[in-house]
């Protein structure tokens, strides 16, 4: 299960809609969907949780890259959601860089050197299991203008991230409206 919203700040306060992600293919098309909800250029935040696992916010501010926050990426990296906002940039990989580990690094068939080496790092499925941290990614700032600090914004648990982000902002009502 998943939840997500768009908060769209407004001269008149931040106003809430709740977004489906079914045809979000792309952080470029989470991007534009953000930009539509706010026709003024307005900062309009995205705001992502699964299953209490993890959350993510995306800020987005005009024509301006989106800027992102993923609370847990290894948590996010297992969700079709979490794999939208999980950038090559954002988890420090150059870009274009394949998914997963390079086929010709591999040992495959046990037989050859190394082997100790592959048994050393079990728990690394595939070699990947350093690719993706257990701990938050992005930009941990992205929230310090509207009143939510980066250490703040650090130790939110994921179970009510969003409420409590909703609520820094002045917006806990409209956000309800649409949860």
């Amino acid at each position: 299960m998943y939840f997500a919203a768009l908060l769209a700040r407004t001269e008149d306060g931040w106003k809430a809609s709740d977004t489906e992600l079914d045809d979000v293919e792309t952080l470029s098309d989470l991007a534009d969907l953000a930009r539509e909800s706010s026709p003024e250029e307005d900062t309009v935040l995205v705001l992502i949780e699964q299953e209490d696992a993890w959350f993510g916010v995306v800020r987005v501010d005009g024509e301006e890259d989106p800027r992102i926050y993923v609370s847990d990426a290894a948590a996010a990296a297992r969700s079709a959601y979490g794999e939208l906002l999980l950038t090559d940039e954002l988890l420090g990989r150059e870009p274009g860089a394949a998914d997963g580990p390079d086929l010709d690094e591999l040992d495959l068939d046990g037989t050859e050197d190394g082997e100790s080496e592959a048994d050393d790092d079990g728990d690394e499925e595939g070699g990947t299991g350093d690719a993706v941290p257990h701990s938050p990614v992005g930009d941990s700032e992205i929230l310090d203008d509207l009143g939510i600090g980066e250490k703040e914004l650090r130790t939110l648990d994921a179970e009510d991230a969003l409420g409590s982000i909703a609520e820094a902002l002045g917006a806990s009502e409209v956000l309800e409206t649409v949860r």
